[in-house]
């Protein structure tokens, strides 16, 4: 289904797709800072919804292989399951979890003020939790796991263990530095993280919290700023 995005154009919709699709066999789950309505969410997790069909085929598969093959013990079976399952990354299906105030945008500080003038003020950009689990029940998509709560109040423990993907699109300093904060030490190596909106006038704290977390950090996975 093409899902209409209201904060991220069609371009930069389809490059993050085309990112996610390539930590599909990357260890971790996928997570959205910033959902808003879910428009990028319900992107993705119509993607990873395909991913997990396509590993209940390979178990059906596997299931097959064990009823028909003469030589299959139950010694040997956990081998052919890990075999056919090796070229998805692994047995198990990865989650969505999305965060977000759900009360709009935070009161604009002085470093995210911009010579725009005067967007992005305080309270816009609201939606509720309940308005994003219904899209995904219309859409019937499993509802990711929803956490309502400002970035700066979330914990580690909050987070998933292992992180493949992430998508950060807080719009403000404080909420990208946040986010960071709480995604970058769970990143597997081989992941994505995509920050939106570093490349917009509009809202210049978003670069200023990347660079200076990108003077302190070193990455072993891959960050891509739109």
């Amino acid at each position: 289904m093409a899902w209409k995005n209201d904060q991220v154009n069609e371009k930069e919709t389809a490059r993050i797709l085309e990112l996610a699709r390539a930590c599909v066999k990357v260890p971790g789950d996928f997570v959205e800072m910033g959902c808003y309505r879910g428009d990028t969410s319900l992107i993705l997790a119509e993607m990873l919804q395909r991913d997990a069909r396509l590993r209940e085929k390979v178990r059906c598969s596997v299931d097959v292989r064990r009823s028909t093959s003469p030589s299959a013990t139950p010694s040997s079976s956990p081998s052919i399951y890990a075999e056919a399952s090796q070229e998805l990354g692994g047995k198990d299906a990865k989650k969505l979890w999305i965060y977000d105030s759900f009360e709009g945008l935070p009161e604009k500080k002085e470093v995210d003020k911009s010579v725009m003038g005067v967007l992005f003020r305080s309270g816009e950009l609201a939606a509720t939790k309940r308005e994003v689990k219904e899209r995904f029940l219309r859409a019937n998509l499993p509802v990711p796991r929803i956490k309502k709560a400002w970035f700066s109040d979330l914990t580690p423990e909050d987070m998933p263990e292992k992180i493949a993907f992430a998508f950060l699109d807080g719009d403000f300093y404080e909420s990208i530095r946040d986010s960071l904060r709480l995604v970058t030490p769970r990143m597997s190596d081989e992941g994505i993280l995509v920050v939106h909106d570093y490349t917009n006038p509009a809202l210049p704290g978003v670069k200023r919290a990347v660079d200076e977390w990108n003077n302190r950090e070193k990455y072993s996975f891959e960050v891509i700023l739109l």
